[in-house]
């Protein structure tokens, strides 16, 4: 069957996929456009599922506020070069407005929620991998309310995104905490709050190594307890030397202003996400083979 030009360049504008395979699905559903967009989103998730393997530690970080909530998303892509393309922002910023609008209860049920043209966001993740040709995923979002205190975002570029919710503080205050948290990665607000088993691991560290130390078993506790105090301070928003002064302490700097956190949350792209080392050679031989 004779397929025309203008029937391929349609599909190919609908679909964002190559001339070739635009042609070959024409061809397989005998010129209909949407028998072949069909047969291209089943094909499609199947090159979806083949790139699932692949390592996405790219990205964007995404906030979006309104006047009682903010929202920040995290969507991972393989390549930078994807991460500044159209199709992949225009998703990021979409589905961030989405769960500002929505605020699902976690990523499970986001993906399985009705998202753009009766599509679920998983479906619409699937077709935009088809149609750019690597692996995205929507890794994390986080959803904060406002009440009992004020909201503030701050974006690093687009790789580095924090939401701290505060109490009596000023615009200038809250934005410099926000700075604070993208520079320094708190893990929590108060001492108290570091989790049990990464305080238990530190603690069996330093103890093996004050005890090579060959001092008595007294010393050795002290000088464990002391580790451990400043391994606290550290990993705590309150423990932490402020960026713009060191000589004073967040604690100290809010006490100073009668101000308090009350939560945040910190996102940066590919954080905790093992990078395989590139092979270029690979890559190139792997899109000659179609993968």
């Amino acid at each position: 069957m004779e397929i025309s030009a203008a029937l391929v360049k349609e599909l190919r504008e609908r679909t964002g996929a190559g001339m070739m395979e635009c042609k070959k699905a024409l061809v397989e559903s005998s010129g209909n456009i949407e028998a072949a967009i069909e047969l291209m989103r089943k094909q499609g998730q199947v090159k979806a599922a083949k790139k699932a393997g692949r390592v996405a530690a790219e990205g964007l970080i995404v906030i979006q506020q309104d006047a009682n909530y903010a929202a920040m998303t995290e969507v991972n892509c393989e390549t930078d070069f994807v991460a500044k393309g159209d199709d992949f922002k225009n998703f990021c910023h979409t589905l961030t407005g989405f769960i500002l609008r929505q605020r699902p209860a976690n990523l499970e049920a986001l993906l399985a929620t009705p998202f753009e043209g009766g599509k679920t966001v998983e479906q619409t993740r699937l077709d935009l991998v088809t149609k750019i040709g690597e692996n995205i995923n929507v890794r994390r979002f986080s959803v904060m309310d406002a009440a009992g205190g004020m909201l503030n975002v701050y974006l690093h570029g687009t790789r580095i995104g924090v939401i701290v919710k505060m109490r009596n503080a000023n615009p200038e205050l809250a934005k410099d905490i926000a700075m604070h948290i993208a520079a320094s990665r708190p893990l929590c607000v108060t001492p108290d709050q570091v989790p049990a088993d990464q305080v238990a691991k530190e603690k069996e560290i330093y103890t093996a190594q004050a005890a090579d130390s060959g001092k008595p078993a007294n010393i050795v506790e002290k000088m464990v307890e002391g580790r451990i105090k400043k391994f606290l301070g550290e990993m705590s928003l309150l423990g932490q030397p402020f960026v713009k002064d060191p000589d004073l302490t967040i604690e100290k700097l809010l006490k100073s202003k009668s101000a308090e956190v009350l939560g945040f949350e910190r996102f940066e792209v590919g954080e905790g996400i093992e990078k395989k080392t590139a092979n270029f050679a690979e890559e190139v031989m792997q899109q000659v083979r179609g993968n």
